[in-house]
Parts: C-alpha cells; sequence; structure tokens
C-alpha cells in the first residue's frame, strides 16, 4: 500500500505532539529534506534530527499497516 503525502502528513499530526518534531518529520517523509538542511532550519545539529527522526519514526510507524 502507498501513502499520499498528505495521509503521511496526517499521520505525523496525529502522533506527533511537538511541533518542532512535526515539521522535522514532515520535512524528512513529505519533501525528502536532507539532514543537514533539516538541521539548518530549525537550527539544530544533525544528531539531533537523527535522533527526533528515530524517535519519532518508532512512533509513527506503529500506526501504518503492514
Amino acid at each position: 500500500m502507498e501513502y499520499t503525502n498528505s495521509r503521511i502528513t496526517e499521520i505525523i499530526n496525529e502522533y506527533i505532539h511537538s511541533k518542532r518534531d512535526r515539521g522535522i518529520m514532515t520535512e524528512r517523509l513529505t519533501n525528502r529534506t536532507t539532514l543537514e538542511e533539516i538541521a539548518e532550519m530549525y537550527a539544530v545539529d544533525v544528531s539531533t534530527v537523527k535522533r527526533v527522526i528515530k524517535k519519532c519514526s518508532e512512533e509513527i510507524f506503529r500506526h501504518f499497516p503492514p
């Protein structure tokens, strides 16, 4: 099953409560923005972006059927 960007955004908005983390996940999953670009956008380092993506991915991918 394929998911549209709008469906992915809905899932992110439903399950990720931090505004910053929602923005990071949306950039990465729907816009395919690089880690470096996201880090610059949010004024954080790349390791922070990686940590947010790992943490949030675990949460949102639980809601995608196999």
